[in-house]
């Protein structure tokens, strides 16, 4: 059986070119002993993947020139020769950026059974939404009535973290660009500021004029000006979660810090990165207090899919343009 997959040709200095990516075909090895063989449905493309296209490891090693791409995907057991897995089971594994997937057993598993479509796992209840969940609730702390700022709030994230934490009781702010993606924040009761045009000043007034009491937690996914305007505007002792900084993830070269980093002190802040991956023993829980939720239809979620394998490169570069809103997919 052959397979399709994405590899890159370099490592990218800023943007990468569409023409990093290169597809190739191969024929696949005889399926060995606890192994499996997965013709995948849905793709997922991610920011973090960025990173790994350093040629540097960072939290996660590095993608490796000419070799297959990965990340998350979802697919249907064609073959089996794991006692845990038979044919037709729908799973998610991390061999992604190909049709069809071949790998141990024991790096796939089984989707939940909850009625919810298939890609769901790969967004809303899948790594962005637990990252969402974990970055509200482990690491910032939110409590009922918290004030609650989310940058790239009509992302994968952030469009679970706004509804999560306007389910507590807070006001809730989302900070975005596009109109249709303030529209979208909007529709869910969310305030929504545009960072379109503003420097740090110009997006503090934006934030102050719509929350004037500050914020007690800040979910960090875009930083630049956006980290500036929130050191600005959250209160003392206010909490500040970095699940990532999508701004600098294409910076040829150093970044300047936040100007206004001795609000760190000045307000008594706590500011934590994490990587989900460390927090993956709480998906258990997770899924039980949001997969009903989506399943019912009291979480919403958007997406925003590119449809065959070969558009998966052009899907994780618009990442980067800010043209998706929710969670970006390759439907194949």
């Amino acid at each position: 059986m052959q397979s399709r997959y994405f590899t890159i040709n370099d490592f990218p200095q800023g943007t990468p070119a569409r023409e990093l990516f290169e597809l190739h075909e191969a024929e696949l090895t005889t399926l060995a002993e606890g192994e499996v063989r997965i013709r995948n449905t849905w793709l997922s493309v991610d920011p973090y993947m960025r990173g790994r296209m350093s040629g540097v490891k960072t939290y996660i090693d590095p993608f490796v020139i000419g070799e297959p791409l990965e990340g998350a995907a979802v697919g249907e057991v064609i073959e089996s020769r794991d006692t845990r897995l038979t044919v037709g089971d729908k799973v998610r594994h991390m061999a992604g950026w190909r049709d069809i997937a071949q790998l141990p057993g024991d790096q796939v598993e089984a989707l939940p059974d909850i009625e919810v479509p298939e890609q769901t796992y790969l967004g809303v209840l899948g790594m962005p939404g637990m990252t969402a969940w974990t970055g509200l609730n482990r690491i910032a702390g939110m409590r009922d009535g918290d004030n609650v700022l989310v940058s790239a709030a009509s992302g994968a994230v952030g469009s679970l973290a706004v509804q999560l934490a306007k389910a507590r009781g807070g006001t809730v702010v989302g900070i975005a660009g596009a109109p249709e993606k303030l529209a979208w924040l909007e529709s869910h009761g969310i305030q929504a500021v545009s960072y379109r045009g503003k420097d740090a000043q110009q997006l503090t007034e934006a934030l102050q004029a719509v929350c004037p009491e500050g914020f007690d937690v800040y979910y960090e996914n875009v930083g630049g000006v956006c980290l500036e305007a929130a050191l600005n505007t959250l209160r003392v002792n206010g909490r500040i979660a970095v699940c990532g900084m999508i701004a600098r993830y294409n910076a040829e070269g150093p970044m300047p810090g936040p100007s206004n980093l001795p609000m760190v002190l000045i307000k008594r802040l706590r500011m934590q990165g994490f990587i989900i991956f460390d927090h993956w023993s709480d998906y258990p829980r997770f899924l039980e207090e949001v997969g009903p939720k989506v399943a019912n239809g009291e979480i919403d979620y958007a997406e925003t899919v590119e449809e065959g394998l070969e558009r998966t490169p052009d899907a994780f570069l618009a990442l980067f343009a800010g043209t998706n809103t929710g969670k970006m997919l390759v439907r194949l």
